[in-house]
């Protein structure tokens, strides 16, 4: 071995693999003696040594190493990309390097190899390739192939995963060629014979599971057999096959249940596949392919169904007795049935707050139709399968929702409501409401396609009623295949005659009490609505209620009654002792009895809500502050009614000079709700003109609509809701836009009795009705 010159280098310990010459691997930095070590040599020539330590002790040889690169590992931490040189003989430590351990090392130098070491070389060659061909990977062996030198050679054994780390720090002390090369020879052949056997191994469980498929084939062929000559068990089958002669199924569904039918024949118990087609067999035959309920079509008996259940809602009735007039027609005359069934499919959406009765009035629209009535939840719904159904070849396939609500109803032609409408979501799953468009479609819906039934479905006949909070966030296709029936609250009336004909005798029955044994008046009721309830639908009322009958069911239990029997009175007076104080007053007077504050009118999810509009100013550098969180259109709105202000203040009396050198603040309170809607520019405008010319807002007007920069009053959206929410909060004159008037026809007549309507067309007109005169003002100063 020819001699060589003395080094010194870092060391960087190896503690779970070994580096040989001509390797290059990437190291992850985890220590500080790896961090000192390639810090040490990058400041240098680059050069390492790479040293296997076991056990807390270091090999006796190492391999000499470059540093190729330097990054991070995935975790994050630093690592190097080292390619190995040449093997090196560690010598002592050596100080004066700075930190990090140092050592003097003799790098080996390889003479020219024997014939020996090149025909071991062969033979390990040989063992290599026919590991790799056993384990599927003969293509690796070109590269071996490629290599010569025989030490090369004998160093790809580092690259054999049977070998332990001692194996390896073995083999990389071994520095003799011969003696490398017959060590890693054994070692193959080791492995050879390990990797054989478990390639036995593995023909032998491939050929027991051909024997299993054998067997299989076999048993299905005697089944076969054993059914030509009458000694099968084929009851599931004929009873499947009984099953379809009695359900009326269509011919096309008849021939995919024959073909599945055929294919259980030859299924094997035993099969996955077996437990599927049963599966599907018993979702097809359970859709109740022949069965129609009989409809009265009787108009008077229908709406007498719709009032007992329902109070007010003309309009949802009127269009239910409508579609039932039509069918009538059509029936009477003799129209053609599937035209028919196709052309009259009615998708009614039924749009307005929480607690209108929206899902109860679906149920009523059943027993009015003399159709059984199903609920497909679709509130949170992203998964488009719950629309159209699993595909059969996922684990768990099942069908779709409108297949399992046909099978609940237990028949075609069903009243379906489809609840929460507005609240179905998207994501990677697909798009539920985009499946709805072949649903609520009259052209498409006698051919829906399950995915998991895979045969046409005939929705034609089916009514749907949707129920919706707010339409902004249906998809416009989707709200096109849609009747919008809009269920804008009740009157304090309405809520006092709901309460009474309907939530008192469930209550009363709910909490166990006789109907003799408590009587609530109605002016208890309209205190209830009024003073411990601010909303637009009933469901706050029916929990006061209830609380008011829990307590005294709680009397009647500890016998606190008169002892004569009397039913216990619920009157005005009875109300704040069982509930405490009225929760709600009409706050509009005190909020509006400073200049600058005006009310505006809004509607959200939950109804008509009364909003105010609070405005100030100040001294300070031009500009407008706005607060309340406002989206983007109420902002703009603020602005335009700035400017408006600004530059018409000659016309509004105010003076030049307030508005010199002014910083105005707009407000909208209840801060922590999100506000938004083209309709509070008219409040703005009043908030600010009011603030100042100094003359308050009105206490008793309240007003909604957008206006322009010049001054135009423009329509809006929601005026009933709207309308009924002053008049909840005890506002008796409303400002319109003139436009709008066509809507106070849905507004009830009552409300509109106890309202005085102003409609306008330019804000002019508002200002003149919602700000105080001046003379009164002059009047009230002392």
């Amino acid at each position: 071995m020819p001699e060589t010159e003395t080094l010194t280098l870092p060391v960087l310990p190896l503690t779970a693999g070994v580096v040989g010459p001509g390797m290059v691997v990437n190291v992850v930095l985890e220590t500080p003696e790896a961090r000192t070590a390639v810090e040490a040599a990058t400041s240098g020539d680059g050069r390492l040594l790479l040293v296997p330590r076991l056990h807390g002790s270091y090999a006796r040889v190492g391999t000499v190493a470059k540093v190729e690169n330097l990054g991070q590992a995935p975790g994050g931490m630093r690592a190097a990309v080292v390619r190995g040189l040449e093997r090196a003989v560690i010598g002592a430590g050596v100080g004066g390097h700075g930190d990090g351990l140092w050592v003097a090392i003799e790098p080996v130098v390889e003479g020219e190899p024997s014939e020996r070491a090149a025909e071991l070389a062969a033979e390990y060659k040989a063992v290599i390739e026919r590991i790799l061909v056993e384990r599927g990977a003969g293509r690796m062996a070109e590269g071996l192939r490629g290599i010569t030198d025989p030490g090369a050679v004998a160093d790809t054994a580092l690259y054999i995963p049977e070998l332990s780390f001692e194996q390896k720090i073995e083999l990389l002390e071994a520095l003799d060629v011969e003696t490398r090369l017959e060590r890693v020879l054994d070692w193959a052949k080791e492995v050879l014979a390990d990797v054989t056997v478990r390639s036995e191994v593995d023909r032998g469980v491939a050929e027991e599971l051909s024997q299993a498929q054998r067997e299989t084939v076999l048993r299905r062929q005697l089944e076969a057999i054993k059914a030509e000559l009458g000694e099968g068990d084929d009851d599931v089958v004929a009873g499947y096959r009984q099953r379809l002669e009695e359900s009326g199924a269509p011919e096309s569904v008849r021939e995919a249940v024959e073909r599945e039918l055929e294919k259980l024949e030859r299924t094997g118990p035993q099969s996955p596949e077996h437990g599927w087609i049963l599966a599907w067999l018993d979702t097809v035959l359970d859709v109740p392919w022949a069965t129609r309920a009989d409809e009265p079509l009787d108009l008077t008996e229908a709406r007498a169904v719709l009032d007992a259940d329902h109070a007010g809602l003309d309009d949802v009735k009127e269009r239910i007795v409508e579609l039932l007039a039509v069918r009538k027609l059509r029936a009477d005359r003799g129209s053609d049935a599937t035209i028919a069934g196709r052309g009259s499919g009615a998708i009614l959406a039924l749009v307005g707050p929480p607690g209108v009765g929206k899902t109860s009035l679906g149920q009523s629209v059943a027993r009015a139709m003399g159709r059984p009535f199903a609920r497909v939840a679709l509130g949170g719904v992203r998964d488009e399968s719950e629309i159209r159904g699993h595909r059969r070849t996922y684990v768990g396939a099942r069908a779709g929702r409108f297949v399992r609500a046909l099978t609940e109803a237990g028949a075609m032609n069903p009243v379906l409501l489809l609840d929460e409408i507005d609240k179905v979501g998207s994501d990677w799953r697909g798009d539920p409401s985009s499946a709805l468009l072949e649903v609520l479609d009259p052209a498409q819906n006698h051919t829906f396609r399950d995915h998991y039934l895979e045969v046409d479905l005939d929705l034609s006949d089916v009514v749907f009623l949707a129920t919706a909070n707010v339409i902004e966030t249906i998809p416009q296709p989707l709200l096109d295949r849609m009747e919008l029936v809009h269920l804008d609250g009740y009157t304090d009336e309405e809520k006092v005659a709901i309460a009474r004909d309907h939530l008192l005798p469930r209550l009363v029955e709910r909490t166990g009490l006789r109907a003799d044994e408590i009587e609530v008046g109605d002016d208890a009721l309209a205190e209830l609505a009024s003073g411990y309830t601010r909303e637009a639908g009933v469901r706050e009322l029916e929990r006061q209620l209830g609380r008011v009958l829990r307590k005294v069911a709680t009397r009647v239990v500890r016998g606190d009654g008169d002892g004569d029997g009397a039913p216990f009175v619920v009157d005005t007076d009875a109300v704040r002792p069982l509930l405490g104080r009225r929760r709600f007053h009409s706050e509009v007077a005190e909020r509006t009895s400073v200049p600058g504050v005006s009310t505006g009118l809004a509607v959200t999810g939950a109804g008509g809500e009364v909003l105010f509009v609070e405005a100030t100013s100040m001294a300070g550098e031009p500009g407008l502050s706005l607060t309340g969180q406002l989206g983007d259109v109420m902002r703009e709105s603020a602005e335009i009614a700035r400017s408006f202000v600004r530059s018409h203040a000659d016309d509004l009396g105010i003076a030049p000079d307030v508005l010199a050198d002014r910083r105005f603040h707009l407000h909208v309170p209840a801060g922590a709700v999100p506000k938004d809607g083209p309709s509070a520019g008219v409040a703005m405008v009043t908030a600010l003109v009011s603030l100042l010319t100094g003359r308050p807002v009105r206490h008793v007007v309240g007003m909604t609509g957008e206006v322009t920069l010049q001054g135009k009053v423009l329509p809006i959206g929601g005026v009933k809701q709207k309308v009924l929410a002053a008049h909840r909060a005890g506002i008796t004159e409303v400002v319109l836009p003139a436009r709008n008037e066509p809507d106070l026809d849905d507004v009830p007549e009552a409300v509109r009795q106890d309202l005085t309507i102003h409609l306008a067309s330019d804000v002019r007109e508002v200002l003149a009705v919602a700000l105080e005169p001046e003379a009164s003002l002059l009047a009230a100063t002392p």
